[in-house]
């Protein structure tokens, strides 16, 4: 996978606690995220499992959509996620290697 900017979903379990964030390096930010290297929401809900990813051409296209689905309602998040990903698998082997 190539590194760029893109919009990111981890979940805490299925259905559980989602965390949504932006980078512009998805494998190392979901790696510090699972390693409990960043402080906050991500490290206190144990939101390590990365279940939707979507890469962007540009950092402010990237930002835009996760503002966006920030907003969004929780069902609409859990419908996006398994439109791509039914059974909540960790896609982290996907995007480290």
């Amino acid at each position: 996978m190539d590194i760029q900017p893109a919009v990111y979903i981890l979940a805490s379990r299925r259905n559980g606690t989602l965390y949504t964030g932006v980078t512009g390096n998805l494998p190392r930010r979901v790696w510090l995220h699972a390693n409990n290297v960043v402080e906050g929401f991500s490290s206190r809900h144990k939101t390590h499992r990365l279940v939707w990813y979507e890469c962007h051409e540009t950092m402010e296209s990237a930002i835009l959509r996760e503002k966006r689905i920030k907003k969004w309602e929780r069902r609409w998040k859990l419908a996006l996620i398994e439109e791509v990903n039914p059974y909540w698998r960790d896609l982290w082997p996907e995007v480290c290697c």
